[in-house]
């Protein structure tokens, strides 16, 4: 009798695995194609650091400033506006542009909006005055000055009615924006270098083939199975749809008195804990069922806190050197197809808020609940499992592809894919799963900390 039901309960977890799967496959195939009409964030982005840059150049030293802001950022600035479409510029950008172009009468002309906010009228009529369409006034910069908030609309504005450099540059907000640059530019271009030297003594210590052997893979006695039901049925089918549908309602009842963007991030953050809930339960029950293996040392799941300083050390080296080969790839794929779009929407969110407590929640969900979840699920138990059952090579590859394909987007795939592929190594050449967490939280980090400093 017993062969004959676990002969049933094996049938249908292979019935249930292949459902999953099928719903996977169209969750994942929608979850891409609508990536493509998510917007990307890297136009904001880089239009954001060339202002940066643009407003930082007064306050940087003459020997730095042509690796931070180049020769002329004037004009890097002003090719960059010239790259969005007119209709899908703001006022802010029409009056930028308008200010940047030798030609204002004739740029002017182009502005078919009017400028709403009142904060811009100052600049609009100096530049509309400049312009010769009506009897030139006085520009009083101190007008400008206390109605607009916009740094770099009022230099541009200033410089572009004729006055001059020191009425129209300030110091202080050159400096704060210096401090910026330096943090936005120059800690990741530093990371990178480290990185390919880290990558070289990588290289020649396996050249050599005088490194230390990897530690023996320690895997959970779970199938291919195993792994499907929790990937696509407790992270996909559950995590990603069921279970925020479901509490999509609850969060709305606790948010809908709060105003955008805290009530967005808080969103966020209760859909990423609802979505982390079914997968979490599922390995759980499946540790609970291993009755036939004695638990080795570290656990399952190896997470071998201890000793903690080694695994920052583990944890930053494959931080950097897997930047580099992010940042590689994320360029050929630009060169070689373009943007293809399907940006975190995070991203934006990041840049939008300045509610701290915002802040707090979106630093929370992803620096330290994202790394420690996605950590646990791929490196944790999907990568042993995998390696196991298909060889180290196979698990590694396919990891890191399944990792990338879990975040949604096209245009961030490869990149991704290249951010697996070193956690997964960093995972079996350390034998723990906390450098990778640290690893991940890391890269996590840095992009907030840039996206703070750009917003």
């Amino acid at each position: 009798m017993k062969p004959l039901m676990r002969q049933a309960t094996s049938a249908g977890k292979v019935a249930m695995a292949v459902l999953s799967l099928l719903l996977t496959v169209l969750i994942w195939e929608r979850g891409l194609e609508d990536s493509f009409s998510r917007p990307s964030a890297a136009p904001k982005l880089s239009l954001r650091q060339q202002e940066i840059a643009l407003l930082a150049a007064p306050a940087l030293p003459e020997s730095i400033k042509p690796f931070l802001v180049g020769e002329n950022p004037e004009n890097v600035l002003r090719e960059g506006l010239k790259e969005i479409p007119l209709d899908e510029m703001d006022d802010r950008l029409k009056l930028m542009l308008a200010a940047l172009e030798p030609e204002i009468k004739d740029r002017l002309k182009t502005l078919k909006a009017s400028v709403q906010d009142k904060s811009l009228l100052p600049i609009q009529k100096s530049l509309t005055e400049r312009s010769g369409d009506v009897d030139p006034q006085p520009f009083v910069f101190s007008e400008v000055a206390e109605q607009n908030d916009d740094p770099l609309l009022y230099r541009l504005a200033c410089l572009a009615s004729g006055g001059a450099e020191n009425l129209c540059v300030d110091l202080s907000t050159a400096r704060s924006n210096a401090l910026k640059l330096s943090f936005s530019q120059g800690l990741p271009a530093i990371a990178v270098l480290l990185g390919i030297g880290l990558l070289i003594r990588q290289v020649w210590i396996l050249f050599r083939n005088s490194g230390a052997p990897w530690p023996s893979l320690i895997s959970m006695p779970l199938s291919t199975v195993d792994m499907v039901l929790l990937v696509a049925g407790g992270f996909v089918v559950l995590g990603e749809v069921f279970f925020p549908a479901l509490v999509a309602p609850i969060s709305e009842i606790f948010t809908k008195k709060l105003d955008s963007p805290l009530k967005e991030s808080l969103r966020v953050f209760i859909g990423y804990v609802a979505m982390t809930l079914p997968p979490l339960l599922i390995l759980r029950q499946q540790i609970k069922g291993i009755t036939d293996f004695k638990e080795p040392e570290g656990g399952w799941l190896q997470w071998k806190l201890f000793p903690i300083d080694e695994a920052f050390a583990k944890g930053s080296s494959g931080w950097l050197m897997a930047m580099p080969l992010v940042l590689l790839t994320s360029w050929l794929m630009n060169l070689l197809v373009g943007d293809q779009g399907g940006s975190n929407p995070l991203i934006d969110l990041v840049l939008r808020s300045h509610d701290p407590l915002s802040l707090l929640l979106l630093l929370a969900t992803t620096v330290i609940l994202a790394p420690l979840f996605e950590e646990l699920i791929f490196r944790g138990a999907l990568l042993p499992v995998l390696a196991k059952s298909l060889g180290r090579s196979w698990g590694v590859v396919v990891s890191a592809l399944v990792f990338a394909l879990a975040h949604l987007s096209v245009g961030e795939f490869a990149p991704l894919a290249v951010l697996g592929l070193g956690l997964a190594l960093l995972r079996l050449s350390s034998g723990r799963l906390f450098p990778c967490v640290l690893m991940h939280s890391l890269w996590n980090g840095l992009t907030f900390g840039n996206l703070l400093l750009l917003g």
